[in-house]
């Protein structure tokens, strides 16, 4: 798949790298890198070949967050494309522009928890809006030494919560820290994120792909299936109203992934002391 705003690269191990690719602009989401994105992770929901995916951004930022250029578009003649989908609300045009907007990039971060493969962002320098959300939806964060998150939707008259922000802040930091958090629309600094429990660990930035590709090939050693119907239980646990609920999940995993060749395989590489060989799934 060729692309203008973003890259991916899918390696023969298995790792798939998905960067975002305008470093002129600090990889200001564009509609162009929403449709783009759209179609990596339309893929990536029958690619079985990829199975784990790593988050990044090119030049020196991960994200600054919506292109404001393109923004001011919302309020001009131009209409996004697709936006039709909305010709039954009576409603001004400029704000039906808006709806489909954020329909449209919150339906990447649907996709983001959707698609089986586990995925490790690693982020750097500004972390703002919907690159905000981006890392918020990922399973696992590592953040470099100047990175800066910032949700400051609210210092701008907007709602404070915005692209998930609500529903993942309040599981992944406690509700007091979220609450103060996006209350106050302050950016949060690298060494801060990871006190609090956002970001795993924060590591120098030309080190940053490294410690995700560490993880990521730890990561190859475990059942494609088991790791998929892991992040399904915990996908799960996250909206629940019961531990019955996610014990019942979790007994119907284990029975499936018992039966799985993935488990006689991982049972000869204990005994022979060696690294499991998984088929692609």
């Amino acid at each position: 798949m060729e692309f203008e705003t973003i890259k991916f690269e899918l390696r023969e191990d298995g790792i798939g790298i998905l960067s975002l690719n305008r470093p002129e602009k600090l990889n200001a989401i564009s509609f162009q890198m929403e449709e783009e994105l759209h179609q990596v992770l339309d893929n990536l929901m029958i690619n079985l070949s990829c199975r784990v995916l790593i988050f990044r951004g090119e030049g020196r930022a991960f994200s600054a967050g919506t292109d404001l250029q393109e923004g001011l578009i919302l309020n001009s003649k131009k209409t996004p494309e697709g936006y039709d989908k909305f010709y039954y609300l009576s409603t001004s045009e400029p704000i039906k522009r808006k709806i489909y907007h954020q329909w449209r990039i919150t339906q990447i971060i649907m996709k983001m928890r959707k698609i089986p493969q586990p995925i490790i962002a690693a982020v750097h320098g500004s972390i703002a809006g919907g690159g905000f959300g981006f890392a918020m939806a990922a399973d696992i964060r590592f953040a470099s030494e100047d990175a800066k998150f910032i949700n400051a939707s609210i210092n701008i008259g907007l709602s404070g919560a915005d692209m998930g922000s609500s529903y993942f802040l309040p599981r992944l930091i406690g509700l007091s820290r979220a609450n103060e958090m996006l209350y106050s629309g302050r950016s949060v600094s690298g060494e801060e994120a990871e006190k609090i429990g956002f970001v795993l660990k924060v590591v120098k930035k030309e080190d940053l792909l490294n410690e995700a590709l560490k993880l990521a090939e730890e990561l190859l050693t475990k059942s494609p299936l088991g790791l998929r119907m892991t992040k399904e239980a915990l996908n799960l646990s996250l909206d629940s109203p019961s531990l019955n609920n996610i014990l019942q999940f979790e007994n119907s995993s284990i029975v499936l992934t018992f039966s799985s060749k993935d488990v006689n395989e991982a049972a000869t590489a204990f005994f022979s002391k060696r690294t499991p060989k998984y088929g692609l799934r």
